[in-house]
Protein backbone atom coordinates (compact mmCIF):
# COMPACT_ATOMS: atom_id res chain seq x y z
CA UNK A 1 0.00 0.00 0.00
CA UNK A 2 1.54 3.35 -0.98
CA UNK A 3 1.64 5.98 1.12
CA UNK A 4 -0.67 7.94 -0.42
CA UNK A 5 -3.37 5.58 0.33
CA UNK A 6 -2.72 4.99 3.63
CA UNK A 7 -3.06 8.90 3.89
CA UNK A 8 -6.90 8.56 2.48
CA UNK A 9 -7.41 5.93 4.87
CA UNK A 10 -9.35 6.08 8.56
CA UNK A 11 -7.19 7.64 10.99
CA UNK A 12 -6.69 6.21 14.28
CA UNK A 13 -5.90 7.87 17.81
CA UNK A 14 -4.80 5.98 20.40
CA UNK A 15 -6.21 7.14 23.85
CA UNK A 16 -4.21 7.03 26.78
CA UNK A 17 -4.35 4.46 29.33
CA UNK A 18 -6.00 1.15 28.65
CA UNK A 19 -9.42 1.94 29.81
CA UNK A 20 -12.77 2.23 27.94
CA UNK A 21 -13.68 5.47 26.29
CA UNK A 22 -16.53 7.25 28.46
CA UNK A 23 -20.25 6.36 27.21
CA UNK A 24 -23.07 9.01 26.67
CA UNK A 25 -24.62 7.81 29.77
CA UNK A 26 -21.96 8.51 31.59
CA UNK A 27 -20.98 12.44 29.91
CA UNK A 28 -22.16 15.18 32.71
CA UNK A 29 -25.35 17.00 32.60
CA UNK A 30 -25.97 20.11 29.95
CA UNK A 31 -26.44 23.37 32.87
CA UNK A 32 -29.23 24.76 31.96
CA UNK A 33 -29.06 28.44 31.92
CA UNK A 34 -30.18 31.08 34.58
CA UNK A 35 -33.46 32.45 33.49
CA UNK A 36 -33.14 36.03 33.48
CA UNK A 37 -35.49 38.18 35.69
CA UNK A 38 -37.99 40.27 34.59
CA UNK A 39 -36.99 43.72 35.08
CA UNK A 40 -40.76 45.23 34.48
CA UNK A 41 -38.98 47.82 31.93
CA UNK A 42 -42.31 49.23 30.88
CA UNK A 43 -42.82 51.20 34.17
CA UNK A 44 -39.03 51.84 34.64
CA UNK A 45 -39.59 53.35 31.00
CA UNK A 46 -42.35 55.13 32.35
CA UNK A 47 -40.83 56.35 35.28
CA UNK A 48 -38.26 57.89 33.58
CA UNK A 49 -40.02 59.80 31.00
CA UNK A 50 -42.35 61.03 33.27
CA UNK A 51 -39.68 62.34 35.76
CA UNK A 52 -37.42 63.30 33.42
CA UNK A 53 -37.74 67.86 33.49
CA UNK A 54 -36.84 69.01 29.99
CA UNK A 55 -33.89 71.55 29.87
CA UNK A 56 -33.83 75.33 29.99
CA UNK A 57 -33.17 75.31 25.89
CA UNK A 58 -35.95 72.99 25.22
CA UNK A 59 -38.61 75.01 27.54
CA UNK A 60 -37.17 78.29 25.71
CA UNK A 61 -37.76 76.56 22.81
CA UNK A 62 -41.46 75.33 23.27
CA UNK A 63 -42.12 78.63 24.52
CA UNK A 64 -41.29 80.32 21.95
CA UNK A 65 -42.51 78.10 18.93
CA UNK A 66 -46.04 78.48 20.95
CA UNK A 67 -45.97 82.35 21.19
CA UNK A 68 -45.02 82.44 17.42
CA UNK A 69 -47.55 80.17 16.62
CA UNK A 70 -50.31 82.04 18.01
CA UNK A 71 -49.32 85.11 16.89
CA UNK A 72 -49.33 83.91 13.36
CA UNK A 73 -52.65 81.88 14.18
CA UNK A 74 -54.44 85.78 15.91
CA UNK A 75 -53.23 87.63 12.71
CA UNK A 76 -54.58 84.85 10.29
CA UNK A 77 -57.97 84.94 11.99
CA UNK A 78 -58.35 88.43 11.80
CA UNK A 79 -57.74 88.73 8.76
CA UNK A 80 -59.82 86.12 7.45
CA UNK A 81 -62.26 87.71 9.94
CA UNK A 82 -62.43 91.22 8.64
CA UNK A 83 -62.20 89.92 4.53
CA UNK A 84 -65.47 87.90 5.40
CA UNK A 85 -66.75 91.02 7.24
CA UNK A 86 -66.20 93.25 4.09
CA UNK A 87 -66.88 90.11 1.60
CA UNK A 88 -69.98 88.53 2.93
CA UNK A 89 -70.95 90.57 6.54
CA UNK A 90 -73.59 88.13 7.40
CA UNK A 91 -70.73 85.19 6.79
CA UNK A 92 -68.25 87.23 8.87
CA UNK A 93 -70.26 87.67 12.00
CA UNK A 94 -71.17 84.72 12.67
CA UNK A 95 -67.58 83.04 12.53
CA UNK A 96 -66.84 86.30 14.41
CA UNK A 97 -69.16 84.73 17.00
CA UNK A 98 -67.82 81.31 16.78
CA UNK A 99 -64.35 82.57 17.43
CA UNK A 100 -65.71 84.47 20.74
CA UNK A 101 -67.53 81.21 22.06
CA UNK A 102 -64.41 79.45 21.52
CA UNK A 103 -62.40 81.79 23.29
CA UNK A 104 -64.76 81.83 26.16
CA UNK A 105 -64.47 78.22 26.13
CA UNK A 106 -60.19 78.30 26.27
CA UNK A 107 -60.60 80.95 28.95
CA UNK A 108 -62.97 78.35 30.83
CA UNK A 109 -60.30 75.65 30.85
CA UNK A 110 -57.67 78.71 31.63
CA UNK A 111 -59.95 79.21 34.76
CA UNK A 112 -60.77 74.94 35.57
CA UNK A 113 -56.42 74.42 35.22
CA UNK A 114 -55.89 77.48 37.85
CA UNK A 115 -58.85 76.11 40.26
CA UNK A 116 -56.78 72.63 40.00
CA UNK A 117 -53.29 74.37 40.60
CA UNK A 118 -55.05 75.58 43.88
CA UNK A 119 -56.69 72.77 44.89
CA UNK A 120 -53.38 70.76 45.05
CA UNK A 121 -51.63 73.52 46.61
CA UNK A 122 -54.17 73.45 49.71
CA UNK A 123 -53.86 69.81 49.84
CA UNK A 124 -49.79 70.69 50.29
CA UNK A 125 -50.80 73.10 53.00
CA UNK A 126 -52.69 70.80 54.86
CA UNK A 127 -50.40 68.10 54.45
CA UNK A 128 -47.29 70.39 55.53
CA UNK A 129 -49.39 72.17 58.36
CA UNK A 130 -50.22 68.37 59.94
CA UNK A 131 -46.43 67.59 59.58
CA UNK A 132 -45.31 70.49 61.63
CA UNK A 133 -48.21 69.92 64.14
CA UNK A 134 -47.52 66.76 64.78
CA UNK A 135 -43.73 67.64 65.14
CA UNK A 136 -44.31 70.21 67.89
CA UNK A 137 -47.59 68.58 69.19
CA UNK A 138 -49.51 71.96 70.02
CA UNK A 139 -52.92 70.61 70.47
CA UNK A 140 -54.64 73.97 69.31
CA UNK A 141 -53.20 73.84 65.76
CA UNK A 142 -54.32 70.95 65.74
CA UNK A 143 -58.12 71.30 66.34
CA UNK A 144 -57.72 74.19 63.77
CA UNK A 145 -56.24 71.66 61.18
CA UNK A 146 -59.21 69.08 62.16
CA UNK A 147 -61.30 72.25 61.81
CA UNK A 148 -59.94 72.91 57.53
CA UNK A 149 -60.32 69.31 57.47
CA UNK A 150 -63.99 69.11 58.21
CA UNK A 151 -64.98 72.44 56.50
CA UNK A 152 -63.29 70.27 53.38
CA UNK A 153 -64.86 67.39 53.37
CA UNK A 154 -68.36 68.72 54.96
CA UNK A 155 -70.34 68.07 51.83
CA UNK A 156 -69.33 64.85 50.84
CA UNK A 157 -71.95 62.78 51.51
CA UNK A 158 -70.07 59.50 51.38
CA UNK A 159 -68.42 61.22 54.41
CA UNK A 160 -70.98 62.31 56.64
CA UNK A 161 -71.14 59.56 59.49
CA UNK A 162 -67.82 60.23 60.12
CA UNK A 163 -67.90 63.97 59.87
CA UNK A 164 -70.41 63.16 62.99
CA UNK A 165 -68.37 60.78 65.03
CA UNK A 166 -65.42 63.30 64.65
CA UNK A 167 -67.65 66.03 66.32
CA UNK A 168 -68.67 64.03 68.90
CA UNK A 169 -65.05 62.38 69.94
CA UNK A 170 -63.08 65.45 69.30
CA UNK A 171 -63.76 66.94 72.56
CA UNK A 172 -62.43 63.60 74.25
CA UNK A 173 -58.63 64.27 72.54
CA UNK A 174 -56.16 65.87 74.40
CA UNK A 175 -53.38 65.78 72.68
CA UNK A 176 -52.49 66.83 69.34
CA UNK A 177 -51.26 63.35 67.79
CA UNK A 178 -54.82 62.03 69.23
CA UNK A 179 -57.26 64.76 67.79
CA UNK A 180 -55.34 63.96 63.99
CA UNK A 181 -55.59 60.04 64.86
CA UNK A 182 -58.93 60.79 64.87
CA UNK A 183 -59.68 62.43 61.85
CA UNK A 184 -57.05 59.84 60.15
CA UNK A 185 -59.16 57.05 61.52
CA UNK A 186 -62.69 58.70 60.77
CA UNK A 187 -62.49 60.77 57.59
CA UNK A 188 -59.76 59.76 55.92
CA UNK A 189 -60.26 55.78 56.45
CA UNK A 190 -63.16 55.15 53.34
CA UNK A 191 -61.43 57.82 51.43
CA UNK A 192 -58.33 54.98 51.94
CA UNK A 193 -60.46 52.15 50.82
CA UNK A 194 -61.02 53.97 48.22
CA UNK A 195 -57.89 54.85 46.41
CA UNK A 196 -56.44 51.46 46.69
CA UNK A 197 -59.00 49.98 45.00
CA UNK A 198 -58.39 52.52 42.24
CA UNK A 199 -54.26 51.57 42.88
CA UNK A 200 -55.37 47.37 42.86
CA UNK A 201 -57.45 48.08 39.12
CA UNK A 202 -54.38 49.75 37.55
CA UNK A 203 -52.30 47.15 38.65
CA UNK A 204 -54.35 44.62 37.39
CA UNK A 205 -54.81 46.61 34.00
CA UNK A 206 -51.35 47.23 33.79
CA UNK A 207 -50.05 43.69 34.33
CA UNK A 208 -52.52 41.66 32.03
CA UNK A 209 -52.01 44.00 29.17
CA UNK A 210 -48.17 43.29 29.53
CA UNK A 211 -48.75 39.33 30.00
CA UNK A 212 -51.23 39.19 27.18
CA UNK A 213 -50.59 41.89 24.54
CA UNK A 214 -47.13 41.22 22.57
CA UNK A 215 -47.38 44.40 20.22
CA UNK A 216 -44.13 46.49 21.32
CA UNK A 217 -44.46 49.18 23.11
CA UNK A 218 -48.19 48.51 24.17
CA UNK A 219 -47.14 47.83 27.79
CA UNK A 220 -45.28 51.41 27.85
CA UNK A 221 -48.44 53.34 26.92
CA UNK A 222 -51.20 51.13 29.16
CA UNK A 223 -48.39 51.95 31.98
CA UNK A 224 -48.28 55.46 31.43
CA UNK A 225 -52.15 55.95 30.82
CA UNK A 226 -53.03 53.70 33.47
CA UNK A 227 -50.66 55.53 36.18
CA UNK A 228 -51.86 58.77 35.10
CA UNK A 229 -55.28 58.12 35.27
CA UNK A 230 -55.01 56.42 38.89
CA UNK A 231 -52.67 58.95 40.22
CA UNK A 232 -55.91 61.94 38.87
CA UNK A 233 -58.33 60.01 40.42
CA UNK A 234 -56.63 59.47 43.55
CA UNK A 235 -56.19 63.45 44.22
CA UNK A 236 -59.92 63.61 43.78
CA UNK A 237 -60.88 61.15 45.96
CA UNK A 238 -58.80 63.03 48.56
CA UNK A 239 -60.45 65.98 46.93
CA UNK A 240 -57.14 67.51 45.09
CA UNK A 241 -59.33 67.41 42.16
CA UNK A 242 -56.59 68.13 39.35
CA UNK A 243 -57.13 68.93 35.38
CA UNK A 244 -54.70 68.13 32.91
CA UNK A 245 -51.53 70.15 33.50
CA UNK A 246 -52.31 69.48 37.38
CA UNK A 247 -52.24 65.85 36.83
CA UNK A 248 -48.84 65.73 34.84
CA UNK A 249 -47.61 68.08 37.67
CA UNK A 250 -48.88 65.68 40.47
CA UNK A 251 -47.56 62.57 38.08
CA UNK A 252 -44.17 63.87 37.77
CA UNK A 253 -43.76 64.87 41.24
CA UNK A 254 -44.54 61.34 42.19
CA UNK A 255 -42.01 59.60 39.97
CA UNK A 256 -40.14 62.05 40.35
CA UNK A 257 -40.01 60.94 44.22
CA UNK A 258 -39.62 57.00 43.38
CA UNK A 259 -36.95 57.78 40.81
CA UNK A 260 -35.02 59.65 42.91
CA UNK A 261 -35.15 57.11 46.30
CA UNK A 262 -34.58 54.40 44.11
CA UNK A 263 -38.28 52.90 44.26
CA UNK A 264 -38.44 52.01 40.44
CA UNK A 265 -36.19 48.85 40.82
CA UNK A 266 -36.88 45.35 41.30
CA UNK A 267 -34.46 44.42 43.69
CA UNK A 268 -35.44 44.43 46.74
CA UNK A 269 -37.59 41.44 48.58
CA UNK A 270 -41.39 42.77 47.56
CA UNK A 271 -41.00 41.52 44.31
CA UNK A 272 -39.03 38.83 44.83
CA UNK A 273 -41.74 37.22 46.66
CA UNK A 274 -44.26 37.50 44.02
CA UNK A 275 -42.26 36.50 41.79
CA UNK A 276 -41.25 33.02 44.15
CA UNK A 277 -45.12 32.93 44.59
CA UNK A 278 -46.39 33.16 41.31
CA UNK A 279 -45.83 29.64 39.61
CA UNK A 280 -46.39 31.02 35.71
CA UNK A 281 -44.34 34.04 36.55
CA UNK A 282 -41.51 31.67 36.74
CA UNK A 283 -42.66 30.02 33.73
CA UNK A 284 -43.02 32.50 31.12
CA UNK A 285 -41.24 36.03 31.13
CA UNK A 286 -43.88 37.68 29.72
CA UNK A 287 -46.12 37.08 32.57
CA UNK A 288 -43.04 37.96 35.28
CA UNK A 289 -42.61 41.47 33.37
CA UNK A 290 -46.72 41.39 33.57
CA UNK A 291 -46.06 40.47 37.66
CA UNK A 292 -43.68 42.97 38.20
CA UNK A 293 -45.44 45.93 35.97
CA UNK A 294 -48.24 45.47 38.32
CA UNK A 295 -46.02 45.21 41.09
CA UNK A 296 -44.04 48.58 40.16
CA UNK A 297 -47.63 50.35 39.83
CA UNK A 298 -48.89 49.39 43.30
CA UNK A 299 -45.95 50.97 44.57
CA UNK A 300 -46.58 54.39 42.30
CA UNK A 301 -50.07 54.20 43.85
CA UNK A 302 -49.32 54.02 47.63
CA UNK A 303 -46.35 57.07 46.87
CA UNK A 304 -49.67 59.09 45.27
CA UNK A 305 -51.52 58.51 47.89
CA UNK A 306 -49.00 59.82 50.36
CA UNK A 307 -48.59 63.18 47.99
CA UNK A 308 -51.93 63.53 47.63
CA UNK A 309 -52.84 62.47 51.40
CA UNK A 310 -53.91 66.15 53.29
CA UNK A 311 -52.98 63.63 57.14
CA UNK A 312 -49.74 61.50 56.52
CA UNK A 313 -49.60 57.66 57.75
CA UNK A 314 -49.51 57.74 61.61
CA UNK A 315 -52.77 56.62 63.26
CA UNK A 316 -53.45 54.05 59.96
CA UNK A 317 -50.46 51.66 59.26
CA UNK A 318 -49.02 52.81 55.18
CA UNK A 319 -50.80 50.54 52.93
CA UNK A 320 -48.42 47.04 51.77
CA UNK A 321 -47.22 47.17 48.28
CA UNK A 322 -47.04 43.43 48.89
CA UNK A 323 -50.50 43.06 49.95
CA UNK A 324 -51.68 45.37 46.84
CA UNK A 325 -50.46 42.94 45.04
CA UNK A 326 -51.58 40.19 46.71
CA UNK A 327 -55.42 41.40 46.47
CA UNK A 328 -55.07 42.86 42.99
CA UNK A 329 -52.96 39.58 41.38
CA UNK A 330 -54.92 36.64 42.82
CA UNK A 331 -56.05 34.69 40.49
CA UNK A 332 -54.80 36.47 37.53
CA UNK A 333 -51.71 34.09 36.89
CA UNK A 334 -52.11 31.62 39.51
CA UNK A 335 -50.47 31.39 42.68
CA UNK A 336 -48.29 28.49 43.86
CA UNK A 337 -49.32 26.54 46.87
Amino acid sequence: MSDEDKRKGPVLIDLEGTGEAPGPGEAPPVPDPEPQRPEGRAMQTVAVLAARRPSRLARWFWTLAGMLLATFISIAAWQAVTGLILAYPLLGYAVTVLIAVFLVVCLAIVVKEIAAFSRLSRMDRLHSEAEAVLATGEVKRARALAGRLTALYAPRDELKWGLERFREREPEQFDAEAVLGLAEAELLAPLDAAALREVEAAARQVATVTAVVPLALADVATALTANLRMIRRIAEIYGGRSGTLGSWRLTRAVMTHLVATGAVAVGDDTIGSVLGGTLLARLSRRFGEGVVNGALTARVGVAAMEVCRPLPFTARPRPSVAGIIKRSLTGLFGQRD
